[in-house]
C-alpha cells in the first residue's frame, strides 16, 4: 500500500520547511505592522521641540519662515504663530483647511495663522495668483475658501466667476490675474520654502517647528493647549 506524499521524508521535510516559512513570514509582517503604525503615530505626535521660545528665535530665521506680504487671521500678537506653506490645489492642503480655519476661529486671541504659497501643483500658481489679486481687494480669505470648497477650478472664466461669488470687483480682478500681478511675490514664498526644506504640502511652522502633513484637529489642539499652558 503507498504512503501518501506528506507521510514520505521528503513530504515531511517539504511541510516542515512551508510551516517555519508561514512562522516567519506572519511575523515578518506584525513586526512591519507595527513599526508603520510606531511610525505614524510618532509623525502626528506634537514635536518634543515645539515649546522652545519663539522670540529667542533670530530675526532673519523668523523673516524665513514668515515672510513678508503675506496674508493672515488671528491675533496681532500672538503666544503661537503657525505658518502654512500650502497649495490650493493639493488634495491634503483640501483636507487640512477646515482645520486650520476651526482653530483660526477658536484661538483668534492667542494664534496667528499665516498663509504661504506653495504652488507645486499644476495650475497652482495661476489659483495663488487668483488669491493675491482677490487678496487686494480684501477678500484673501474668502477666496481661500471657495479655492479650497471648489477645488478643481481653473483657468480665467472660472477664477472671475469665482471671484463674483465672493462680491470681488471681476474686472479689476480679471486685469490683476492676466498682468501676473504678484508673481515676484508667490516666487518668494517659493523660494523660501525650498530653502526651509518643504518639499511637499501642506507643511507647518508652529513656533519655527516644522510639521509636514495632513495633522488631525485632535493633535492641533494638544499642541496649542500645550504652548498656552
Amino acid at each position: 500500500m503507498k504512503k501518501h506524499w506528506y507521510k514520505k521524508w521528503w513530504g515531511i521535510i517539504l511541510i516542515t520547511v512551508l510551516t517555519i516559512f508561514l512562522i516567519v513570514l506572519t511575523a515578518s509582517g506584525f513586526y512591519v505592522y507595527r513599526a508603520a503604525k510606531r511610525i505614524n503615530d510618532n509623525r502626528l505626535s506634537p514635536p518634543e521641540k515645539i515649546s522652545i521660545d519663539y522670540n529667542k528665535i533670530d530675526k532673519q530665521t523668523r523673516a524665513k519662515i514668515e515672510g513678508a506680504d503675506n496674508y493672515w487671521i488671528g491675533a496681532a500678537n500672538p503666544e503661537i504663530t503657525i505658518v502654512e506653506f500650502g497649495d490650493f490645489a493639493c488634495h491634503h492642503t483640501k483636507k487640512s483647511f477646515p482645520k486650520i480655519r476651526e482653530i483660526g476661529t477658536k484661538y483668534k486671541n492667542n494664534v496667528k495663522i499665516i498663509f504661504r504659497d506653495m504652488p507645486l501643483q499644476e495650475n497652482s500658481l495661476e489659483l495663488s495668483l487668483a488669491g493675491r489679486c482677490a487678496g487686494e481687494q480684501g477678500l484673501f480669505w474668502p477666496m481661500y475658501d471657495k479655492l479650497f470648497q471648489n477645488q478643481g477650478v481653473s483657468g480665467a472664466d472660472e477664477l472671475i466667476e469665482t471671484a463674483n461669488q465672493i462680491g470681488a470687483d471681476t474686472a479689476r480682478f480679471a486685469d490683476c490675474l492676466k498682468s501676473q500681478k504678484y508673481i515676484k511675490q508667490i516666487q518668494k514664498n517659493f523660494s523660501d520654502g525650498e530653502d526651509l526644506g518643504v518639499r511637499g504640502t501642506p507643511t507647518w511652522f508652529v513656533n519655527g517647528v516644522k510639521i509636514e502633513g495632513d495633522v488631525p484637529l485632535s493633535v492641533w489642539e494638544n499642541i496649542i493647549n500645550e504652548l498656552l499652558k
